[in-house]
C-alpha cells in the first residue's frame, strides 16, 4: 500500500511540474543568417547615418533574456535604440555557435554574454562593450545602458563633435 501511494504521489507530482513548465523563450534564432542580417543593417545604417548594435548571446542566456526584457519595457532605452541604430542579434549557442561572424566581430565572446558590438556604416567594429559594467545590482542599469550607447552613436563619434 506504501508503495502505491508513493508511486500515485510521484506522478501527481511530475504531473504537476510538466504543466508548470514554462515555453522556452526564443528571442535569438539559431537558424538566421547572422552575416546576412549584419550586412543589412551596415548597408542601411550607411545609408541612414547610424551605427549598427549588435547584441550576442542566445536563449539559454538568462542575463541575454533580462536585457532585451529592459530595453523592451523601457521606452527611452528603446526608442533611443531605435532612433540611433540598427540592431541586430546575434545567436551563439549549441545549434549555432557562428563562429565566422564571431570571428569577424572580434570574439566578442571572450567577455561573456551578452556582449554588445559597435559597427559603423562600413561594418567596422569600433566598439566591444562587455555587458557587465552596465550592470547595477541584480541587472542592467538603464542610466549606464544609456550612458554606452549614447557614446557610441554616430553623431557622438564625429569629429566635428569632439573638439575640446
Amino acid at each position: 500500500m506504501k508503495r502505491l501511494l508513493i508511486v500515485a504521489l510521484l506522478a501527481i507530482t511530475t504531473a504537476t511540474f510538466a504543466q508548470e513548465k514554462k515555453e522556452a523563450v526564443k528571442i535569438y534564432n539559431p537558424g538566421a543568417n547572422a552575416r546576412a542580417d549584419i550586412d543589412a543593417a551596415v548597408a542601411k545604417a550607411k545609408k541612414v547615418g547610424k551605427h549598427v548594435f549588435v547584441q550576442v548571446g542566445g536563449n539559454w542566456c538568462g542575463w541575454c533574456i533580462l536585457f532585451h526584457k529592459l530595453v523592451d519595457a523601457t521606452p527611452e532605452l528603446k526608442n533611443y535604440l531605435d532612433t540611433n541604430y540598427e540592431t541586430v542579434l546575434v545567436n551563439y549557442s549549441q545549434e549555432n555557435k557562428n563562429e565566422a561572424v564571431m570571428a569577424s566581430l572580434g570574439f566578442p565572446g571572450r567577455f561573456g554574454f551578452p556582449v554588445f558590438v559597435i559597427l559603423d556604416g562600413n561594418g567596422k567594429v569600433i566598439h566591444i562593450q562587455n555587458s557587465a559594467y552596465l550592470e547595477e545590482g541584480k541587472g542592467h542599469d538603464v542610466k549606464k545602458v544609456m550612458d554606452f550607447l549614447k557614446g557610441w552613436t554616430f553623431a557622438a563619434v564625429q569629429p566635428a563633435n569632439n573638439k575640446y
